[in-house]
């Protein structure tokens, strides 16, 4: 008998390296966030600290009230100190540290630190903290009747169009899997969908799924979902339910390259439009210099003057007027008679 429990004693021996390598691991695969201080005031900082994580993820570490571990953020990121938040990227083995300033949150305690992925598949992590000198009061109650939770992860169905790489609005369709976890029915469900850009506070849109919901039983549920003209980056859609954020999807939304296409032709197109348009104004405003100019040269090729003619008649040559000779010239002769002259009225045969 003493042999059997010295043999199980050793194998404990040998095995127990072995569970102390497994217990690490296995508490490694949910994220965990810790904090320096469990307390501080308005002004302060906490060192936060986090392990667990995927490597070389961006996060993001907020301040918020309404909140605890078990229940999570109950409002949202409307809950949490968005402009103190602070952003963080975590090693290759998934760790991260990072100083917080405290800020005291947009509605009171309980409050927590939390931590969530900005980018990538979804993962969140809280950490209690109590602000100093900031009121509290109890969490809302949850509603005895119907109760939805998300069965899966959601996504966003839908593709980008020519319309939305001109700058129309982008469009996508929520799309999940939600189970009644209540005692009673749940009737044509009100649900919240937000949108939020970068790090900014979602903008809330209510969306009302059509449908019943027995006690245990789920359905899948699709909801429209849509940015406003021109929007481009990385986006948040977020869904709420009961006061409670469900669910976080990153939306990264294209550039629309077509309406910077558009500016570039129309600099390069309404110069040019303009540059002609003042030729032909120019052109407008002196029509009569170029008539002026081109006239003589018309002129000089349809009909050309005909050349000045001068005529020098040489002293010895005398055209012809007579009937007969016309055309004929004349030899030269003497001016002077040889004959005297004879007085007028004689004959000159006497």
């Amino acid at each position: 008998m003493n042999g059997r429990l010295r043999i199980a004693a050793l194998a404990l021996l040998l095995l127990f390296p072995l569970l102390a390598s497994v217990g690490p691991a296995a508490a490694a695969d949910k994220p965990v966030v810790t904090l320096s201080t469990s307390q501080a005031g308005t002004g302060d900082s906490v060192t936060v600290s986090g392990s667990g994580w995927r490597a070389r993820t961006l996060l993001m570490l907020l301040v918020c009230g309404q909140a605890t571990p078990a229940r999570g953020v109950v409002g949202g990121t409307n809950s949490c100190a968005n402009a103190d938040g602070r952003a963080v990227t975590t090693d290759a083995d998934g760790r991260f540290s990072r100083r917080l300033p405290v800020a005291e949150p947009p509605v009171p305690c309980p409050c927590v630190v939390h931590v969530a992925t900005a980018t990538g598949a979804k993962a969140a992590a809280d950490a209690v903290f109590q602000v100093a000198g900031h009121p509290v009061e109890p969490l809302p109650e949850e509603s005895a009747g119907g109760k939805l939770s998300i069965l899966t992860d959601t996504r966003l169905d839908g593709s980008s169009g020519l319309l939305t790489w001109f700058g129309a609005p982008p469009t996508r369709t929520l799309v999940f899997t939600v189970g009644n976890l209540g005692t009673t029915t749940v009737k044509d469900p009100l649900f919240e969908v937000g949108t939020a850009h970068g790090v900014f506070a979602p903008q809330w849109d209510e969306r009302q799924w059509r449908g019943t919901i027995a006690p245990g039983k789920k359905a899948r549920v699709e909801l429209p979902v849509e940015l406003s003209a021109g929007a481009h980056g990385d986006y948040t859609v977020s869904l709420k339910y009961g006061g409670k954020v469900l669910a976080e999807q990153p939306w990264g939304v294209g550039r629309p390259w077509g309406v910077t296409l558009f500016w570039i032709l129309l600099c390069v197109v309404v110069p040019a439009a303009l540059f002609r348009i003042g030729m032909a104004v120019v052109d407008r405003l002196r029509p009569q210099t170029r008539q002026r100019r081109r006239t003589p040269r018309r002129h000089t090729e349809e009909t050309p003057d005909p050349a000045p003619t001068t005529s020098t008649t040489l002293p010895w040559f005398t055209p012809d007027t007579g009937p007969g000779t016309a055309g004929r010239l004349s030899a030269p002769h003497d001016d002077h008679p040889t004959s005297p002259r004879l007085p007028a009225g004689r004959d000159p045969s006497e």
